[in-house]
């Protein structure tokens, strides 16, 4: 079983390992709960809009919540908001649930929490509800070239 995500790590020599769960609702706390990971340490990618068509994803830890004043200010913007449903399907070509930010199917620029960067190990969505990615928030960030920002609500 392969996702577009897997196969974009697989092309740049990203290494991860896959770690699969019986989804059965969609959130980071269920995803760590079903497969004994902290929630601290299991990643959420939200799409953002920063207005005028501007995009991006934002990797949080699934403990926390993300501020968006501080997104704005980090990405030079006024005002960031969740992008609803429809855009964050259309823009990834990923289900809610499953938005991995791996091989979207528009390149957009991420934001990682700069928390994220205190683990050894992350899991994060691999484009599939149930599909998840054991890495190193270093190879996230290499993958991705994300910015790193402190994001999160204090």
């Amino acid at each position: 079983m392969s996702t577009r995500a897997i196969r974009f790590l697989k092309q740049k020599k990203i290494p991860f390992e896959i770690t699969r769960y019986d989804h059965e609702e969609k959130g980071a706390e269920f995803a760590a709960a079903a497969t004994g990971f902290s929630l601290a340490a299991t990643v959420k990618t939200l799409v953002v809009d920063l207005g005028g068509k501007k995009y991006t994803l934002v990797l949080m830890p699934g403990d926390r919540q993300l501020s968006m004043k501080r997104l704005a200010k980090a990405c030079g913007v006024k005002r960031a908001a969740m992008a609803d449903t429809r855009t964050a399907e259309r823009l990834t070509g990923y289900l809610v649930g499953g938005i991995s930010p791996f091989g979207t199917k528009q390149k957009l620029p991420v934001v990682l929490e700069a928390d994220i960067l205190t683990f050894d190990k992350v899991l994060i969505n691999a484009g599939r509800r149930g599909t998840m990615l054991k890495m190193t928030p270093p190879d996230i960030r290499k993958a991705l070239t994300a910015k790193v920002a402190a994001v999160a609500q204090s």
